[in-house]
């Protein structure tokens, strides 16, 4: 075959496929990021779980004894069953962000006098840092000038010691956690309403659909792809937290406050730490938890999607 002939060949091949071709020459650099930098760092953390590391000498390979040393600690109720037990709440009482979320934005999305004004206040904690957060919360919560203390003094109860607590500290650093994630989730449903066909919305009115039934039947199926973000945001935001808790209480009291991920760091990059190995076995049970809760919602949405 000529160059002439082959050189036409190769152009009429690549023009034949280009449609094709295009696409994945635009996704490849995000593919090439998300493998180095989110897949391998996984397989890496899989592997140093197995080893025993301080970080700066030589790794000893110790097999699964850190996840053993996990579920020892787990059975006597230690370190690591506080904190799991805590991610749990976490993620139990941190979905409470997604109805809020929904009934401020449907609220928001109504014409009434000041909506500038109140889309304004309701957005101002999502743009705020969370060290800003945990901060004016520590404040809130002081149990000598804080705003919770003289508030419940109106009402003649003494004053509650909310991060000296033990049994009341993880609830309110939810509680702090709650209010920029509700944020969140009201931007994820103000867009998701913008999208909503107003001619389902007429024919439901037609049908005689109006406040919960016409919310249920006709507003919440439009909004399942915003529900769905919000879901996997609240679940990995909840299974991650770590700022709050550094910033408010450092873990405690006595590790009270200890989640997942703050322990992680406590045993592999504290002073106190240095066991990088046990701290990756952490982050692998962590990531693990996590892949269960989205791999859930994903299957969900991919049957309801095939079922259409």
């Amino acid at each position: 075959m000529s160059d002439a002939a082959l050189t036409d060949h190769q152009e009429s091949w690549f023009h034949r496929n280009q449609q094709a071709i295009t696409p994945w020459l635009f996704l490849a650099p995000g593919v090439l990021f998300f493998a180095v930098y989110v897949i391998a760092p996984i397989f890496q953390s899989f592997n140093l779980s197995l080893y025993e590391w301080d970080g700066l000498g030589t790794a000893e390979f110790v097999g699964m004894r850190n996840y053993e040393d996990l579920y020892w600690e787990f059975v006597d109720r230690d370190a690591f069953y506080t904190s799991l037990k805590n991610n749990l709440i976490w993620l139990l009482a941190y979905l409470l962000a997604i109805p809020a979320g929904l009934f401020i934005a449907l609220f928001l999305n109504q014409t009434v006098m000041g909506i500038r004004l109140y889309k304004s206040l309701f957005f101002f904690p999502f743009v705020i840092s969370q060290v800003v957060v945990g901060l004016v919360f520590t404040w809130f919560y002081d149990p000598t000038f804080g705003l919770l203390n003289t508030m419940i003094g109106w009402v003649g109860l003494g004053p509650v010691n909310m991060l000296g607590d033990e049994t009341l500290v993880t609830y309110g650093i939810i509680l702090a956690g709650l209010w920029p994630q509700t944020a969140y989730c009201m931007i994820l449903y103000l867009t998701g309403l913008n999208a909503v066909d107003p001619e389902q919305i007429e024919a439901g009115r037609l049908d005689g659909a109006k406040g919960w039934r016409m919310l249920w039947h006709v507003v919440l199926p439009q909004l399942r792809p915003a529900t769905f973000i919000a879901f996997v945001v609240t679940i990995i935001g909840a299974l991650r937290s770590f700022d709050l808790i550094s910033i408010m209480t450092n873990g405690g009291p006595f590790g009270s406050s200890r989640v997942l991920a703050f322990y992680m760091f406590e045993v592999a990059l504290s002073e106190y730490g240095f066991r990088m190995g046990y701290g990756a076995a952490i982050a692998v049970i962590l990531f693990l938890i996590m892949l269960c809760f989205i791999a859930y919602f994903l299957w969900s949405m991919y049957r309801e999607e095939r079922g259409r």
